[in-house]
């Protein structure tokens, strides 16, 4: 059985028309008929062979038939055509049956009774016409199913994408509620936990279209509605009937109809407890079915994990931020007489801490007790150690001013402390103590634990290297610890650095060392520069020397004699320092 039987029988009128040349072309059909009767010419079915009936051969059939005569009147339909179209019956017009469907010459879909019903038209000869009738109800369903998983798929994944950035709570809540609009609502508030006593909240709205507006408020912990208090407990709200009212009176949808919006809560997990809780809102002919609230708790889930990293990394960051300053290189104390220069850069500027230090404390008697040192190692584990070692020397200055003695204590302390801790860690040092003299001089008594020997720049122009030696501070029980005398006139000045500056690697080749000789030439022509910028010029020679390359920590001081009382300063950090009120001293990034 063909295609050609179907288009070319004509069930019920007793006659098989003859093929011929203008025969409509027509596709070839899912479910042919056979004919009903012989015609003359026709040759027939060999005797005993019988014929199948009509609805026997297409009750089965996945389609139904239609067959309209000329005139459009159901001449016969098949069993499935019956059951998914009852109101038809042979002698009935489709139009006027109320199936308009079955006048469109296009394949068309349409709903019927519940199901989903797809028709397409054959010609037959004869100005006849067969309509194949498909229950497309499941298969559509399906279709529809598949396209709607892959757009959330797709939705999750940028969301995925778009909250993998922000570290910081603010811009990741703000990026919540934007992502929301107008995918999973029309309106989206985000709640995050209380933090003293309130509870700060992000709103996107869409209007005409318009990209989503984020804005963003606070509310009394105590003023939160309800069912915001319940997701913040970890409780997914089930009272559906009142969220609306409850963001209405929060002020959360101004200028929109409550009785036209459905809304639901999600809490957004977080490490213990919710991080916050997200709010959704959209017309009431959009309301939320399973697929729609399994939606929301994964696009809660993937926004609880931003903000948890985002609110963990900003803890960790004011952590960070108060350690580094804490570790930083504390200026020297101002002291009669002295004019103090100072220079640092760290070899991690990303960190702005490093393994050198220096400073200074105030002695009861006028004088100050100053220092300079470098630490074995650099970044974060040398600057915790530098911490322990300025620690120390803040109270052991307060029991022993002479500075071998103190030099001596303090290899002690840094023994025992590094032995706790099983660090093995030792430090370079310059410790001394400056005093002022009614000539405008000062004297300097330095003891040396292993570090470069100070330079003085006398007024002549003259630059001596001061003959101090000594051992490792925190090596050995007891070290060799040398010690010397310097007498500063009005207008000279000692200089103390770390290897640093000796030992930075740059150059044509980029592998030569600075070296002390290109210090003593860096030098000459600077003893009557202040000590500031005297500091400043020796960091800046330094790094000119390194180029781009990497380096050590980088500290120098200077102490200059004014021969009168101290005047303010200016110090060079390679990181912004911010300004202390009530102080001409300032930061400058080099």
């Amino acid at each position: 059985m063909t295609a050609a039987d179907v288009r070319d029988s004509d069930p019920g009128d007793g006659r098989t028309p003859t093929p011929g040349a203008s025969r409509v072309p027509a596709r070839p059909a899912a479910s042919p008929l056979p004919p009903l009767a012989p015609e003359p010419g026709v040759i027939t079915p060999e005797p005993g062979v019988v014929t199948p009936e009509w609805a026997e051969v297409v009750e089965h059939f996945r389609e139904g038939l239609i067959v309209c005569d000329a005139d459009g009147v159901v001449r016969h339909l098949s069993p499935v055509a019956q059951r998914l179209i009852p109101e038809l019956v042979p002698g009935a017009v489709p139009a006027v049956a109320g199936v308009t469907a079955l006048t469109a010459d296009q394949p068309v879909e349409f709903p019927h009774h519940g199901r989903r019903l797809r028709v397409r038209q054959v010609p037959l000869s004869r100005a006849r016409r067969c309509w194949y009738v498909e229950d497309v109800t499941e298969s559509v369903s399906r279709a529809d199913a598949l396209l709607a998983e892959r757009a959330r798929s797709a939705f999750l994944a940028v969301v995925g994408e778009k909250l993998g950035n922000p570290l910081h709570p603010d811009r990741a809540a703000a990026a919540v509620v934007r992502l929301a609009v107008p995918t999973v609502a029309d309106v989206a508030v985000l709640v995050l936990a209380p933090r003293a006593g309130r509870a700060r909240w992000w709103r996107a709205s869409r209007v005409d279209g318009e990209a989503p507006a984020v804005d963003a408020g606070s509310l009394p912990a105590a003023a939160l509605p309800a069912a915001i208090g319940e997701g913040l407990a970890g409780v997914e709200p089930h009272a559906l009937d009142w969220l609306v009212e409850q963001a209405v009176e929060a002020g959360w949808l101004p200028g929109l109809d409550a009785a036209a919006l459905s809304a639901r809560v999600v809490p957004l997990p977080g490490r213990d407890a919710p991080a916050g809780v997200l709010l959704v809102a959209r017309g009431a002919a959009r309301w939320y079915d399973d697929a729609d609230v399994d939606l929301l708790r994964a696009f809660a889930a993937r926004g609880g994990a931003a903000l948890t990293t985002a609110v963990l990394y900003r803890d960790q960051a004011e952590v960070a931020d108060t350690l580094q300053a804490s570790l930083l290189p504390v200026e020297p104390a101002e002291a009669a007489g002295v004019q103090w220069g100072t220079a640092y850069r760290p070899a991690q500027a990303g960190l702005r801490i490093g393994g050198d230090f220096y400073g200074s404390h105030r002695l009861a008697d006028g004088g100050s007790v100053f220092f300079l040192g470098d630490v074995s190692g650099k970044g974060v584990e040398a600057a915790v150690f530098t911490g322990q070692l300025r620690q120390c020397l803040q109270a052991l200055h307060r029991v022993e001013t002479q500075p071998g003695r103190l030099l001596r204590l303090l290899n002690g302390a840094l023994l025992e402390t590094t032995q706790a801790h099983g660090q093995g860690r030792f430090a370079t040092m310059v410790l001394g103590v400056v005093r002022a003299h009614g000539d405008g001089s000062l004297s300097l008594t330095m003891a040396g634990g292993g570090h470069l020997p100070p330079l003085v720049l006398r007024a002549s122009g003259e630059i001596e290297v001061v003959p101090l030696t000594g051992m490792l501070i925190g090596v050995v029980p007891d070290p060799r610890v040398g010690e010397v005398t310097v007498r500063l006139a009005p207008g000279e000045t000692c200089l103390l650095y770390s290897d640093g500056v000796t030992e930075a690697r740059g150059g044509r080749r980029g592998d030569e060392q600075f070296g002390s000789e290109r210090l003593l030439n860096a030098l000459a022509g600077c003893h009557r520069m202040p000590a500031p910028a005297l500091a400043e010029r020796i960091e800046q020679v330094t790094c000119d020397w390194l180029g781009h390359g990497d380096h050590d920590d980088i500290a120098v001081l200077a102490l200059r004699a004014t021969g009168g009382p101290a005047r303010p300063v200016r110090h060079l950090h390679a990181v912004p320092r911010p300004a202390r009120a009530g102080t001409e001293t300032e930061g400058t990034e080099a």
